[in-house]
């Protein structure tokens, strides 16, 4: 067998030496050959089972195939395939596996943890850690639930080697993920062994060239969203083979999927809401080309294998070189030449910081859970608490909340156990320090990607990424735009542009109606429960667009971000749109308005716009009761729906308005569909016939 430069190394230091590894080597290298071999040969000395800790599941689906097709016994453990867990478990007990692998949220799993994992490390062959720079704070996608690996590695006995691979970890991230896989008792100091190999707490470390020299790189900036969409209509047919078009946000991924749909093209979207069966068989479509290309979000990212795949196009850029990086290396593994084109967009440092922060638990956020916790241990003992009811006893969100909620785990301040979620009772500190760094650290890696963007002629763009990643063997690609100058087309035919401004001026959202009030309302005095009554119900709503769309996502987006003032022409004139091809059950005969605090000439002027172009009465807002809806947009629903209920009233001579007649509810945007439903069940308790809400804006 032929190896490449660091493959016989790193398997002989895992299976002769039992030694810890960390190997940083490009895409395509061939990672994944490293510990299937090595668990063979373990397995072939007496070892027991191989266990492979892997993100997402398109890498656990192309990691079993390739495990089967070497001829190695292998299986996955995740939340798709529950109907095998069973057979699994008993092939696992019968020591008929040679490799498992498992999320790293599978070790949250108190069944998994508590039961499955100490019979696996009990006779453990070896631990692989896949994409191992999601262990560091530092790396581009770092992940709470990896931290967890840290623990285990450090219980496993010396004679247990471990393994960790990435293709994304500059000097930073290496560091820290090696000093996570070192022995506790050892020093933290490194030293030079060879070229491309080092030691960190002993651990052996294997770095190559990450440079791809098949890679074809190009920045093309474009006006707006339009031209972009149009560059892609008109060339993405030219681009060899099939392959990947990135977006930055669903709403992106799904508008561009319909609109390249349209053209003629044979794409489909893959994001976060793509149905975990769906993926899988779009995962096939394109391996087989049966698709010129899925757009996707990062949903589609590490470790997905099409060794052909021709292109990768990013509409909007990622927040980092890095990150950048490991997108594109979905690429060229396998071909001499594939295109990467990225078609920068205004919108994007807007989107960067939001993912930015949002990641980040806060300290009153933390505070306020671990005081729920530690009240309810105090008073019923060791009695979990769900998620739900915790979101209910907090103003945190669900996916906050448990983002949250693993942090605190990882930091041992609470423990996940069957039911729900206990205080461990231990001090928990919030690190400002850590959090502020790594902010920081993410707001200069923006920069960088900036930089990137804004590369002069003579600046190579692949051995910026490859410094960015602090390869030391980073030099000029001479393939890229800046090496050897443009190398994609820039016309874009009038009437392609025509078509995806039309395409982009699409107007009109549908926001489904609340029928059931959130659980927990119990814990903050309220005794809403169950479905809400039909006759109280808001019919189904209209915005129109959704602040991350492509087309009027950024025009609407700066209208709420602006300071407050009438609406202005051009959105009303969308607005009117929207109406027009509202196919309502009942057509409103009376228009009424939200009130609000933070734009008053905003909502007030839309709703007298619409009912003067409607030549419907303006009946004017609801009233503010004990000062008005109290509470935060980014509330849960418990949180959000306690501080409306009882806080909007209806005026006598609002009711005598609306007696009979469907409403028209006016707002400025609709986050949680809370304001809108209980403005709603007011109105109809005040006589009116039904009401459908209507906003400019939808987020979440």
């Amino acid at each position: 067998m032929d190896f490449r430069a660091g493959q016989f190394e790193a398997i002989s230091a895992l299976v002769e030496q039992r030694r810890r590894v960390l190997v940083v080597q490009r895409t395509g290298w061939g990672k994944s050959a490293v510990y299937f071999l090595a668990s063979s040969l373990l397995r072939r000395r007496g070892r027991g089972v191989s266990l492979i800790v892997s993100p997402l599941l398109a890498l656990m689906r192309d990691q079993i195939a390739a495990a089967r097709q070497a001829g190695i016994r292998a299986q996955a453990v995740h939340s798709v395939n529950a109907h095998e867990w069973e057979e699994i478990s008993a092939a696992l007990h019968a020591d008929e596996l040679d490799v498992l692998l498992i999320s790293p949220e599978r070790l949250a799993n108190p069944t998994f943890r508590d039961e499955v994992l100490p019979r696996l490390l009990g006779r453990l062959g070896m631990l692989v850690i896949d994409e191992a720079h999601c262990i560091s704070d530092w790396g581009h996608d770092f992940r709470p639930d990896y931290r967890r690996i840290a623990e285990v590695v450090r219980s496993l006995p010396a004679e247990v080697p471990v393994l960790a691979t990435t293709a994304t970890a500059n000097a930073r991230v290496v560091e820290d993920v090696a000093a996570q896989l070192a022995p506790e008792s050892e020093s933290a100091a490194s030293r030079s062994v060879a070229a491309g190999t080092s030691e960190v707490d002993e651990v052996l470390v294997l770095r190559g060239e990450l440079a791809r020299d098949s890679l074809r790189l190009g920045v093309l900036s474009l006006s707006d969203a339009a031209h972009r969409i149009a560059w892609l209509s008109e060339h993405l047919g030219s681009l060899t083979g099939s392959g990947i078009v990135y977006t930055l946000t669903i709403s992106q991924a799904e508008d561009l999927a319909r609109h390249l749909g349209d053209q003629g093209y044979e794409v489909a979207a893959y994001t976060g809401r793509t149905d975990p069966q769906e993926r899988e068989e779009l995962e096939a479509a394109l391996k087989e080309n049966r698709v010129k290309a899925l757009i996707a979000t990062s949903a589609l990212g590490m470790g997905f294998d099409k060794p052909d795949l021709g292109f990768v196009i990013h509409l909007g850029a990622p927040s980092s070189p890095v990150s950048y990086y490991q997108q594109i290396g979905r690429a060229g593994r396998a071909v001499d030449s594939a295109d990467v084109l990225l078609l920068p967009g205004r919108e994007d440092a807007r989107i960067w910081e939001h993912f930015a922060q949002a990641s980040l638990p806060t300290q009153e956020r933390a505070e306020s859970v671990l005081e729920v916790l530690d009240e309810h241990r105090r008073a019923v003992g060791d009695e979990p608490l769900s998620t739900a009811k915790i979101e209910a006893m907090v103003e945190v969100r669900r996916s906050p909340l448990e983002l949250l909620l693993k942090v605190l785990e990882v930091d041992g301040a609470v423990r996940r156990v069957r039911g729900g979620w206990l205080s461990t009772g231990v001090g928990w500190i919030y690190d400002a320090e850590r959090y502020t760094r790594i902010l920081q650290l993410r707001r200069a890696e923006q920069g960088a990607m900036l930089d990137y963007e804004r590369l002069s002629t003579g600046q190579c763009r692949m051995r910026v990424l490859a410094e960015a990643l602090d390869d030391p063997a980073a030099a000029d690609c001479g393939r890229c735009d800046t090496c050897a100058g443009a190398w994609y087309p820039r016309h874009i035919s009038d009437q392609v542009l025509t078509e995806a401004t039309t395409g982009l001026d699409r107007v009109g959202v549908a926001v489904p109606a609340r029928r059931q009030w959130p659980a927990g309302l119990e814990a903050l005095g309220l005794s809403l429960r169950g479905r809400i009554p039909a006759e109280q119900q808001a019919a189904e709503g209209r915005v129109l667009a959704r602040v991350s769309d492509l087309g009027w996502g950024p025009v609407v987006h700066d209208a709420l971000n602006a300071p407050d003032t009438s609406v202005d022409q051009r959105l009303l004139d969308g607005v009117v749109r929207v109406l027009a091809e509202w196919e309502w059950e009942h057509r409103p005969e009376v228009v009424v308005a939200v009130p609000s605090r933070s734009r008053p000439l905003l909502v007030d002027s839309l709703a007298r716009g619409i009912a003067g172009i409607g030549r419907l009465p303006y009946a004017g807002m609801l009233e503010p009761v004990s000062g008005g809806p109290a509470g935060s947009p980014e509330s849960n629903s418990a949180y959000r729906l306690a501080g409306l209920v009882g806080r909007l009233g209806v005026s006598d001579q609002l009711a005598e308005a609306v007696a009979g007649l469907p409403v028209l509810l006016v707002d400025d945007e609709i986050i949680s569909r809370w304001t809108m439903t209980v403005a709603a069940q007011q109105l109809r308790a005040a006589g009116a016939q039904s009401v459908l809400p209507f906003a400019l804006g939808l987020r979440g």
